[in-house]
Parts: C-alpha cells; sequence; structure tokens
C-alpha cells in the first residue's frame, strides 16, 4: 500500500508524448503494410467472435434435466446434442486467441525495431500499425468482460468433458471427440479457467516475445506500451485531441486500450506499472477513468485493481 501510495504522489515522469494517434482513421503506408495486412486477416473475425460470445446461452437446462435424472437416456442424449455445438464454439474462441497471440508478436516486432529511434516516433508515423494494436486490446478486455459474466461456458465444457470421460469408461463411441481431442480439451480447459483469459493470453504471448527477441533490449516494449499508455491519457484530457473523436464510442475504446496497456506492462516490466520508476503515470491515468462515468468505467477500475501481477500493490488500491 505505501509504494501505491508512492506512484500516486509521484510526477518524476519524462515528458509526456503530445500527439493525436488516429484511432478511427488512421491508414497503413507502404512500409506498415505488409504487417498490416497479416493483422488484418485476423483482426476481421474479431466482430463476429464478440457477437457469438454476446449471444452464448449455454445448456445449462437440459445439463440440469440430464443430471436430474441419470437414467434416462432421452435425457441424457438431448444434453450431449446441446453441449456439442456449443463446445464447437469455445473450441474456436480459444483458436483465435491463438492467432490473436501471433498477430501481436507481428505488431510488437514491427512496434520495437530500429527502424525508428523511439516508442513515439514508432506510434506516430506507424499509426495504422498502432490503431491495429489498440483493436487488439479493446478486443482482449470485451471478451474478457463477456466471459466473466457468464458461467454457461465453463458449465458446458466440464460437462462435456465429463460425458466424454464416462463415455470412454463405458467403450461408448463418441463421435465429438474429433471435434476436440483430449490434449486440446486440456488446453481450452486451462484457458477458459482463467478469469480474463483473452488479457493472460497476451500478457504471456507479449512476455514470450521478449524472452524469444533477447537482442531486443525489453525497454524496446515496455516503452512502447507506456508510450501507448501516455497517449491514450492525453487525448482523453486534452479537450482539443477529445474533440476530434467522431463518436463516444472512441472515448470508451481509448479508456479500454489505455488500461489494456497498462496490465501488459504490468506484466511484461520487471517491477510493474504501480512500481515508482514506472514510466506510467498512473495517478493520470486512475484521474482519466474516475473523471469519466462511474458504470462506463467501474469494469476496467477493477481490472487494473486485481489483475495486475502485484497483489500486494494493487489488491488494495485506493482508487
Amino acid at each position: 500500500m505505501g509504494n501505491l501510495l508512492k506512484v500516486l504522489t509521484c510526477t518524476d515522469l519524462e515528458q509526456e508524448p503530445n500527439f493525436f494517434l488516429d484511432f478511427e482513421n488512421a491508414q497503413p503506408t507502404d512500409a506498415e503494410r505488409e504487417v498490416w495486412e497479416q493483422v488484418d486477416t485476423v483482426l476481421k473475425d474479431a466482430k463476429g467472435i464478440l457477437d457469438e460470445l454476446q449471444a452464448y446461452k449455454g445448456a445449462g437446462q437440459e445439463i440440469r434435466e440430464a443430471i436430474q435424472n441419470p437414467n434416462d437416456e432421452a435425457l441424457q442424449e438431448q444434453a450431449w446434442a446441446a453441449v456439442g455445438p456449443l463446445v464447437g464454439k469455445l473450441k474456436k474462441f480459444y483458436e483465435f486467441s491463438q492467432r490473436l497471440e501471433a498477430a501481436l508478436h507481428s505488431l510488437l516486432g514491427a512496434l520495437t525495431s530500429e527502424t525508428y529511434d523511439d516508442p513515439t516516433q514508432h506510434l506516430e508515423r506507424e499509426q495504422a500499425l498502432a490503431k491495429q494494436f489498440a483493436e487488439i486490446l479493446h478486443f482482449t478486455l470485451r471478451f474478457d468482460e463477456l466471459k466473466m459474466t457468464n458461467p454457461a461456458i465453463q458449465n458446458d465444457f466440464s460437462y462435456y468433458r465429463r460425458t466424454l470421460s464416462r463415455m470412454r469408461i463405458n467403450n461408448v463411441p463418441a463421435e465429438a471427440e474429433n471435434e476436440v481431442n483430449n490434449e486440446l480439451a486440456n488446453r481450452i480447459s486451462l484457458f477458459y479457467a482463467d478469469a480474463t483469459p483473452m488479457l493472460k493470453t497476451l500478457s504471456d504471448g507479449t512476455t514470450k516475445f521478449v524472452s524469444e527477441n533477447k537482442n531486443l533490449p525489453i525497454e524496446n516494449t515496455t516503452d512502447v506500451l507506456s508510450t501507448m499508455a501516455s497517449i491514450c491519457k492525453v487525448m482523453l484530457e486534452t479537450p482539443e485531441y477529445r474533440s476530434r473523436f467522431s463518436s463516444e464510442e472512441t472515448v470508451s475504446f481509448c479508456l479500454r486500450v489505455m488500461v489494456g496497456v497498462i496490465i501488459l506492462y504490468d506484466y511484461v516490466h520487471p517491477v510493474g506499472a504501480f512500481a515508482k520508476s514506472s514510466k506510467i503515470d498512473m495517478k493520470g491515468c486512475i484521474k482519466v477513468l474516475k473523471d469519466q462515468p462511474p458504470n462506463s468505467v467501474e469494469g476496467l477500475l477493477n481490472a487494473l485493481r486485481y489483475v495486475s501481477t502485484d497483489d500486494d500493490q494493487t489488491k488494495y488500491a485506493d482508487f
């Protein structure tokens, strides 16, 4: 708690980047196009994934009836038939997380390269890639918000695994096993067991990127994250910049991106986002969040309170 209070009163930060990052209209330059097109192929599917997740109702009723009537074969078959297509969706969401991680690696590779001298130049001159990075973060936090409010996801998959195990013991053929084999089922189960599975995928992916690129100083990556957080904060708190957003949706987008990069920074940086030496103005970022309507940012504040890696500094944070 003492460390957090130091952070919230700390003003010893480098000069913040001061430019408008066009999250609404940025288009790729010729130099950006190759990476942009790779990532765009993934992002084109993101809205469909969110729509499917938002519409996910689960097979709760069928599962309850099957469990309450274990000797009723018709009810067992109905539950199995209901769960099968849903497991297909859960598999699709998991596989998309792997594609998203690969897209993140491509973006980090471009945004941390030696093409420009510092992350501010990267983000200012490669705005289309910065926009895609922001879109990945926005998708990630939105996916996890939807997942956290839908217990049917884990219930459905748990029932699927229990039933499949019982069928194996009884030597009953199960066509759905071709859909999700045991090894893949283990990975999917671990994915959904996390409170914020997509954010964990990105956090692990960012850490993996750093470890696989030992020729790049870790600061190349963490400075991109801290700079992105600063850009979002400055745009949100500067009327001149904020007035250039065409809709309030862009404000929500910018808030979510700011929180996402803070959390990634906290995972990757050796001392985290809340340390005194952090390059992120946490006090300023939290103020920007608290200046919004409470019901629109409570989930984001909770993400900062509880998702951070350093529980001692954040779990009881006074914000």
